[in-house]
């Protein structure tokens, strides 16, 4: 999830990709209590670049429910980080698809250099990269000393191929416990054959995952679901997305009991050490 405070409290990069509304801690409280959820990780927007200031405020409230992912500094050091660990951050977030970046050199290094830089905490880096550019990556990658969690599917479109040599080589990486896979966000991507419906496609795509192993698969609802408006400059307030049946989803692409409690509960707790 993600915590968008008052702009004048919080003040956004100016050279940010788009602008989102008011998504307050009080909101995403009630997004928790609408939606049956007894724990949040809340994840640093873009916008607001390494300032994690809001993002850290909103975790301190929630307390023990809540951990935060974090983006920071390159020149960050230890104690930086020993601080943020404080705080309840468990893992740093490095986003190469918002800065439009599709080179796989630069995903390896920059995953290379970060898990280094955190395995002594015992956190995660978080990486949102093209299905393109992660996959290109995946072969030159060495073995990282701290996990890796793919965003948004990896960003695999829903109904493509499951032998297409770009998502076997996703599922192979989580297959072989080298990464964690988050299932979240299906709106973001879009299905390859339109005669297929949505829901089906991304069903189809989770269920590919949780068979390559469960042990490394979440779920996360990305409230607010940030959305840049067609026709809007990136200084203009974008609405957020309406998506409804969040958790319905979720049960549906996990009817077996204890995939849920591993996915829904295990999982989560034992990455971001709630």
């Amino acid at each position: 999830m993600h915590v968008i405070g008052p702009a004048d409290a919080y003040l956004m990069v100016p050279d940010r990709h788009y602008t989102p509304g008011l998504a307050s801690h009080e909101d995403l409280l009630a997004h928790m209590a609408r939606n049956g959820l007894s724990r949040a990780v809340i994840i640093q927007p873009s916008v607001y670049g390494t300032d994690n200031r809001c993002t850290l405020d909103s975790v301190r409230r929630l307390g023990d429910a809540g951990r935060a992912v974090a983006v920071v500094d390159d020149h960050i050091d230890l104690a930086g980080l020993k601080d943020l660990h404080a705080a309840g951050v468990r893992g740093l977030r490095v986003n190469v698809e918002s800065a439009g970046a599709r080179d796989p050199q630069r995903i390896v290094d920059a995953l290379v250099h970060w898990t280094g830089q955190v395995a002594p905490l015992g956190w995660h880096v978080q990486v949102y990269a093209s299905l393109t550019a992660l996959a290109a990556a995946i072969p030159l990658l060495p073995s990282l000393p701290a996990p890796i969690v793919l965003d948004h599917f990896a960003m695999v479109p829903a109904g493509t191929p499951l032998s297409a040599l770009d998502v076997t080589t996703v599922l192979g990486l989580v297959r072989d416990g080298r990464a964690y896979i988050k299932l979240s966000a299906a709106y973001r991507i879009m299905p390859v054959d339109p005669s297929e419906g949505d829901a089906t496609a991304v069903a189809r795509l989770a269920a590919a995952f949780i068979g390559a192993n469960a042990e490394r698969v979440l779920w996360g609802s990305d409230w607010p679901h940030t959305n840049r408006e067609p026709g809007k400059g990136p200084l203009e307030v974008s609405a957020y997305r309406k998506i409804d049946g969040l958790v319905e989803a979720a049960l549906a692409w996990m009817p077996d009991a204890a995939i849920r409690q591993r996915v829904l509960v295990d999982n989560p707790a034992r990455l971001y050490q709630f």
